[in-house]
């Protein structure tokens, strides 16, 4: 009895100190439309500020950049004097409960031929229209805040020509990739929908700091359209969180970090064509029924303060079967490593599947200009010779730069931004022992989320390049991009090196139109592009009378629209 007492009395000690220190912590979510890219301009032309990485996403405006309402980037929408939904209750004279009503979000896809888009969230590969939508509230009591923003997906799922079944005696070679990795390419047979927690979470804050659970999505990195460890192309999973708010400041600089334990599920779809069989030996190979993996990661940055505008990081994740982990190391991403060479047999190590990047940014505010890049490896267990052998072999990396060039009319600009991102393997060896990223062979659900990659969205071994133009005024933006896609490029030799035929690579040309306009308390964002595709699926029919023949080449337009609305 008197050690429950003395609990009792130290968790009374908590909560009073918790509920007397007034905190801010709602968040922007990763890739919200219009918010996020604004958010981002805005401290390249100096009007937030610039000690923030950007590396380690949701954002939490309030504490890093000062702005009193996460959501309310000028102080334009909440009054708490005059406001119908936003509330603040003094319940003594030390604590105060603030209700917040977060803005609601409908976002819109259409795809007219078969899926395509990235970077998406609750969407799923589509071919019509699909849609999601969100409204959620955020409160706070002292130290604790509660943030529950659900979101609603509603998908029409048509029925659309995937992987050729006239692909024949390419099928195995493609289910070879398919067997390691849990990326179907329709999600089951009729309408598709699902209700998902969303960007929720539960936190206690102290001053820089946060602990709590979360299924918001995630964003590890410098690049605005690929992330190589954690994007928000798949739904954003339950984890455990110890992050950083804002930088934390030291006599040698700034730091920012997070830690993460989270849980991966599955989806039962099967890859197309499951039946196929190849001299009677089917060419689906069944994944294990229980696909619930715990993934486990760490990132950090750091700001030297010799350097204004550079930030330094580095992240790494590993994830295993929930039934498999064995020891502390399965559950720390700094125990994980097991160093070693390849070509040695470590059974706990091939039960893993591990990534590790680092990664910069350099901006500078005055020139409106930043500059950044991200370096990773399929693996944390090579040693250090043999990485600076070949520190091309496993290796993904990113790199893209913005420029926002000061127009006639105050806080008018030209924008000019490029990236480019390549996961495709160079070394021969890797691509014929499928060393590819995001595929295992333990782990043959591969680095995905209810059947979508983490990471870079367009899947494995794919290769990006990707430039805008735009004309930006504040909060506006109009633009022209245009993206080369490049899927797979490690199917690709591995299916077509005996061939050497370069003509079957599977590639995308895409440009698009964007618009960003507010209106008020409403911002409406708008997408509207061209996929011209070249060989879809690798497929090519060879003509004996004629080298350079047209592949199955397909055209696809997508539009995309979202609408947030702001309560006042």
């Amino acid at each position: 009895m008197r050690k429950e007492a003395i609990q009792t009395k130290l968790l009374a000690i908590l909560l009073f100190f918790g509920l007397t220190i007034p905190v801010l912590g709602q968040t922007i979510p990763v890739g919200m439309p219009f918010l996020d890219d604004y958010l981002r301009r805005a401290q390249l032309i100096g009007n937030v500020d610039s000690a923030s990485s950007w590396m380690i996403r949701p954002l939490y405006p309030t504490e890093a950049f000062g702005v009193k309402d996460g959501f309310d980037l000028d102080s334009s929408v909440v009054d708490f004097d005059r406001s119908g939904v936003h509330h603040k209750i003094q319940l003594d004279s030390a604590r105060q409960l603030k209700f917040l009503l977060l803005p609601g979000t409908y976002r819109m896809q259409y795809n007219s031929e078969y899926a395509f888009g990235v970077n998406d969230g609750a969407m799923i590969p589509n071919r019509g229209l699909q849609q999601v939508f969100s409204i959620g509230a955020y409160a706070e009591l002292g130290n604790f805040s509660l943030q529950l923003q659900p979101e609603l997906l509603m998908a029409q799922n048509k029925d659309y020509i995937g992987f050729p079944i006239e692909h024949q005696a390419t099928i195995l070679f493609y289910y070879e990739y398919m067997n390691r990795i849990d990326m179907p390419e329709r999600f089951g047979r009729k309408a598709y929908n699902r209700l998902y927690a969303g960007q929720s979470s539960f936190r206690f804050n102290y001053k820089e700091y946060s602990v709590g659970l979360s299924t918001e999505n995630l964003w590890w990195g410098p690049g605005r359209r690929n992330s190589l460890l954690m994007g928000n192309n798949a739904p954003g999973f339950l984890h455990f969180t110890v992050n950083t708010r804002k930088p934390v400041k030291t006599t040698i600089g700034s730091f920012e970090g997070q830690l993460i334990s989270g849980f991966l599920k599955s989806t039962n779809f099967l890859p197309p064509h499951p039946d196929y069989t190849i001299q009677q030996n089917p060419v689906l190979i069944p994944k294990r029924e229980n696909g619930k993996r715990y993934l486990s990661g760490l990132v950090l940055t750091y700001q030297p303060k010799w350097v204004p505008g550079l930030f330094l990081g580095y992240a790494s994740t590993n994830q295993v079967y929930r039934n498999e982990i064995t020891d502390f190391a399965d559950l720390l991403p700094i125990f994980n490593g097991r160093k070693g060479p390849e070509n040695v047999f470590d059974p706990i190590r091939n039960k893993r599947q591990q990534f590790s990047s680092g990664y910069f940014r350099w901006l500078s505010q005055e020139g409106h200009f930043e500059f950044y890049g991200e370096y990773g490896t399929r693996g944390n267990s090579r040693v250090l010779e043999d990485f600076m052998i070949t520190p091309e072999k496993g290796r993904a990396f990113t790199f893209g730069f913005s420029h926002l060039m000061p127009l006639k009319k105050q806080g008018r600009y030209f924008q000019i931004s490029s990236e480019m991102t390549q996961s495709g393997q160079t070394i021969r060896e890797e691509i014929r022992q499928m060393r590819t990223w995001y595929i295992h062979d333990h782990i043959r659900h591969g680095y995905t989320h209810q059947g979508q990659v983490l990471g870079i969205g367009n899947g494995p071994a794919s290769n990006q390049i990707f430039v805008e133009f735009a004309w930006v005024d504040k909060m506006n933006r109009i633009g022209f991009q245009f993206e080369r896609i490049v899927y797979n490029n490690d199917f690709y030799y591995y299916r077509y090196e005996a061939s050497k035929d370069f003509r079957n690579k599977y590639v995308d040309l895409v440009p698009s139109l964007v618009g960003d306009w507010r209106f008020d308390n409403i911002l409406v964002s708008g997408r509207f592009q061209y996929v011209n595709t070249l060989n879809y699926k690798w497929y090519l029919e060879n003509d004996p009378d004629q080298y350079f023949v047209p592949g199955f080449d397909r055209k696809n337009f997508v539009a995309q629209l979202s609408v947030s609305y702001l309560f006042k």
